[in-house]
């Protein structure tokens, strides 16, 4: 199994950033999905979940900023940052539990003020 991360970086507060988790060797749309954080000296932690049947759920930090999708065709789950905080500076993973929990290596988002 593979998970792939891509379209982290630099943005000033305020902008938006759209992620994707690339996933291969795995039957993707059996997949609870999820993207996690960790920030510099704190613990990593769930930013959105969204199970094999579509449902979503968010951290209290990121509810209204943040959506999480999937594309079950592409083998792909994105997640739309708008309204970046400097909080949200973090690595962001992507992971996905299907039997096992399966790991990306992450992408960096840094939010400037």
């Amino acid at each position: 199994v593979q998970l792939v991360e891509s379209g982290g970086g630099l943005v000033q507060a305020g902008g938006s950033l759209r992620l994707s988790c690339a996933a291969s060797g795995l039957t993707f749309s059996d997949a609870n999905l999820g993207w996690y954080r960790q920030a510099p000296g704190k613990q990593r932690e769930l930013v959105a979940h969204i199970s094999s049947g579509g449902s979503t759920n968010y951290a209290d930090s990121v509810k209204g900023r943040f959506t999480i999708s999937r594309d079950n065709g592409k083998d792909t789950v994105y997640l739309q940052m708008n309204s970046l905080k400097v909080e949200d500076t973090a690595d962001y993973y992507c992971n996905a539990k299907i039997m096992f929990t399966y790991w990306g290596q992450g992408t960096q988002v840094i939010v400037s003020s």
